[in-house]
């Protein structure tokens, strides 16, 4: 209601400037007519869009200067710019902490020419210098402090890796100014982004919601292209977090919910959500549109695009999600949004591996009550997450990540069950109309078969929109490429993928 007493004024200020000036009135016309103009002066007047661009995107001065040149052309929709770090600037300052930990070194040379050697590259002057200057020393120190106690906590790796989003939105700041863009260069923190002490994998607290669009809207409204720092906020106690994996494209989906955005765009090095990731087939469609639900199970299950966690705040306000590639910006992306209508019945199709299989059967009599809740309690305590599980009367099947230690869980599950740990393999999803799954299984398993790939474990996802099976690690490529072909492999129409 506020905004759309705001356009109103907006609207009788300009009518009594046509009144005094010379310029002709315009003619009367129909009162239907008079309000779609209303409103679609109040769309054209409260319009904006938040765009994310990530580290290789902007690793140097050549991806500066095309960042900057996508951007200026989306200025008449009131852009809000979100950075990541420039380029590897986040593993070398990890690289850095630890030659602090252990040799004693607090050498920020790479860093440091890097930043410099970019500012020098795009033209600009001293003051864009000066700006970077108070934080490479602020980093040195650290990196002093770093040495000294032989310790890097979770806090103090927070506030490390911040740098390399402060300094490039610094740069990318003064870069906009010299090219007619009114830019401001902001920390999150100055955005509105409060954070609880999670440190690594902070969450933004509720009372940020208001404060972003109180912080950001009044500049996106006077012309002003604000470069806000992405992955990063600070909590109450003035401390520097981080919001873990996914975490910049995070800053820009809570930017785009909060504020009312149009969308939120998220520019990577690929033409969007593909059929299968291109490194394994390399003739991967783009898909043109997918639902959250998708595009969270995809990231889940392999897809390198976006992580589930950075969706959330969209999903809340059915804000659309566009996914584009700052390498090939003529390249339409992938839309992702809360429903489709008629989507294909296979979508994508996407691996993850290095997965450990573990089959656990019970040594009690049949339905003995309570065994489900003990074997689950068991990873709780180890910590162990599952990401599929396969159960039957007496015995339930689970994955988890090969990177956990499975020593202590194995011991335990021992009092309670049999329990066959197998290595090496690699979880196959297929995404999409789970109501087809007689269909879609009866073709995957005709293609395994053919290819002699066996399909150990089976599950369907609860969330209707995946099948995921086992296979043996060095089998799932050939698994996905023959999936692939079976479902996307016939001539194109011409058209892009819809699925």
């Amino acid at each position: 209601m506020l905004c759309i007493l705001l356009s109103l004024m907006v609207v009788v200020q300009k009518l009594k400037f046509l009144n005094k000036s010379n310029i002709k009135p315009l003619p009367r016309m129909p009162i239907h007519r008079g309000i779609a103009f209303f409103f679609l002066f109040c769309y054209t007047a409260l319009i904006m869009i938040v765009m994310k661009f990530g580290g290789s995107s902007i690793a140097n001065a050549d991806r500066i200067r095309r960042m900057a040149e996508i951007v200026k052309k989306y200025v008449p929709r009131k852009p809000v710019l979100v950075l990541s770090a420039m380029g590897d600037t986040t593993d070398r300052l990890l690289e850095a902490a630890d030659a602090a930990i252990n040799t004693g070194a607090c050498s920020i040379g790479e860093i440091q020419e890097l930043h410099l050697k970019t500012i020098a590259a795009l033209g600009l002057d001293i003051r864009a210098e000066n700006e970077i200057t108070p934080l490479l020393e602020e980093l040195q120190h650290l990196l002093m402090g770093v040495s000294m106690i032989k310790d890097l906590s979770k806090k103090t790796k927070d506030y490390l890796v911040s740098f390399g989003e402060r300094l490039s939105a610094r740069i990318a700041g003064a870069y906009f100014r010299t090219a007619g863009v009114n830019a401001k260069a902001m920390d999150a923190w100055d955005a509105g982004f409060l954070s609880d002490d999670n440190y690594s994998s902070a969450w933004i607290l509720k009372e940020s919601w208001e404060m972003i669009p109180k912080k950001l809207n009044p500049l996106v409204d006077a012309g002003v292209l604000p470069v806000v720092t992405g992955f990063i906020a600070k909590t109450t106690h003035n401390a520097i977090t981080t919001l873990g994996r996914g975490g910049s494209d995070l800053t820009a989906t809570i930017i785009a919910a909060a504020c009312g955005a149009e969308e939120a765009q998220v520019w990577k090095d690929v033409d969007g959500i593909l059929t299968a990731d291109p490194r394994i087939v390399p003739d991967a469609k783009p898909l043109e549109a997918v639902t959250y639900e998708e595009a969270a199970e995809l990231a889940y299950y392999g897809a390198q695009v976006l992580h589930p966690r950075s969706m959330q705040p969209c999903v809340k306000t059915s804000t659309p999600v566009l996914v584009k590639n700052s390498y090939n910006a003529r390249s339409p992306g992938t839309r992702i949004v809360a429903s489709l209508e008629k989507p294909a019945p296979v979508r994508a199709i996407t691996s993850r591996r290095n997965v450990t299989l573990v089959d656990i059967v019970s040594t009690r009599m049949v339905g003995q009550v309570g065994f489900l809740e003990q074997v689950f309690s068991m990873f709780a305590k180890h910590g162990v997450s599952i990401d599929m599980v396969a159960t039957s009367e007496v015995s339930i099947s689970v994955t988890v990540d090969a990177a956990y230690d499975l020593t202590g869980l194995h011991e335990d599950m021992l009092k309670i069950a049999q329990v066959h740990i197998k290595t090496g393999k690699a979880i196959v999803t297929i995404i999409g109309d789970v109501e087809c799954s007689s269909e879609i299984l009866s073709r995957m398993f005709s293609v395994c078969a053919a290819a002699g790939i066996q399909a150990q474990m089976l599950s369907q996802g609860a969330s209707k929109v995946n099948i995921s099976f086992i296979v043996n690690d060095a089998q799932s490529a050939e698994a996905v490429r023959r999936i692939h072909k079976e479902f996307f492999g016939k001539p194109a129409s011409g058209k892009r993928n819809t699925a």
